[in-house]
């Protein structure tokens, strides 16, 4: 990695991603570029100066002069903000998109662990159904708890919904949203050792590839399950788009066969914590953080879900 002299001609440097690259060597015609990004993430755009002394010609050269990083093939590092263009030019506001907690208890992370619980298998979710207290989805009263999605069963458990729209309420909430700012499809990335991603009833979600970090790319689009049309236009709190608002975009995290079924890579990568259990004592769980990331096809925006994966170790007390 390198910083390009742009001090001269203005500089674009283009480069195939990792997995563009292993398609291109296959050699077979199959290659073809369908899509590109372009990103500034170098630029300050305050330096421009609009009184220079020497005039207009002068207002952005120290920006356009401004060293840029070499480009990146490693798509998951290269680029994380993407230039966008739009058709209109009286653009106010750009859409966000946002993690929603407030629809239902069931869309809220862990309190305990500010992130989303995937439990991978049966005995952690709930002793495989048996009569044990050792599993950690159901708290004494035998209700699920909040933020555990059950990796196994895909049985009840949490769900994450993200929500996208522009969150200004100096819009009205009543207003539609133009079309060019409406997600209609979401590019989901996992860690694929880990999990995959499913429907928010439990469905298999098709996987577009795995790239050379064993990160699981996924496509999903309006109209599939799993990206639907934000109804409501209502100021009401279990929205978290202030204004117009577009799509919506739920589903659940299916545990890897690897992670199901043994410890190795928890003890590879992750460690132990202790958990309430159903009932009322503690389970000893190992555990691995992970981060699962949604982009807007459309837009270009990211967010990114803190996931953390465990697996029932033994039981305390």
């Amino acid at each position: 990695m390198g910083f390009l002299d742009n001090s001269g001609d203005i500089i674009l440097d283009a480069v195939l991603t990792d997995h563009g690259r292993q398609v291109l060597s296959r050699g077979d015609g199959s290659f073809q570029i369908t899509k590109f990004a372009l990103g500034d993430s170098e630029i300050d755009y305050s330096l421009y100066d609009s009184t220079h002394a020497s005039g207009s010609a002068y207002y952005d050269l120290q920006i356009l002069q401004t060293p840029v990083l070499e480009a990146f093939t490693d798509n998951a590092v290269s680029m994380k903000t993407k230039l966008v263009t739009y058709e209109s030019f009286d653009l106010l506001f750009l859409p966000v998109m946002k993690l929603n907690e407030n629809f239902a208890i069931e869309n809220q992370r862990h309190s305990g662990t500010d992130a989303f619980i995937v439990a991978v298998d049966a005995k952690t979710e709930d002793d495989d159904g048996g009569t044990e207290t050792a599993g950690i989805g159901f708290n004494t009263n035998g209700q699920p708890v909040n933020g555990i999605i059950f990796g196994e069963s895909l049985d009840g458990g949490s769900s994450i919904r993200i929500d996208q729209g522009l969150d200004t309420t100096q819009i009205s909430v009543r207003q539609n949203l133009p079309e060019e700012l409406s997600e209609t499809s979401y590019t989901v990335s996992i860690d694929n050792r880990l999990g995959s991603i499913v429907t928010k009833q439990g469905a298999s979600v098709p996987l577009d590839y795995i790239d050379d970090d064993n990160i699981g790319y996924y496509t999903v689009d309006l109209g599939d399950g799993t990206v639907t049309p934000i109804t409501s236009r209502a100021n009401s709190q279990k929205q978290v788009i202030a204004g117009p608002r577009g799509t919506k975009l739920e589903f659940k995290i299916a545990a890897s066969v690897d992670l199901n079924t043994s410890a190795f890579l928890f003890t590879r990568l992750g460690g132990t914590v202790n958990m309430t259990n159903r009932g009322g004592g503690n389970t000893t769980v190992y555990y691995i953080d992970s981060i699962v990331r949604i982009t807007g096809v459309k837009t270009g925006y990211a967010i990114d879900i803190p996931v953390r994966f465990v697996k029932f170790k033994t039981k305390v007390s």
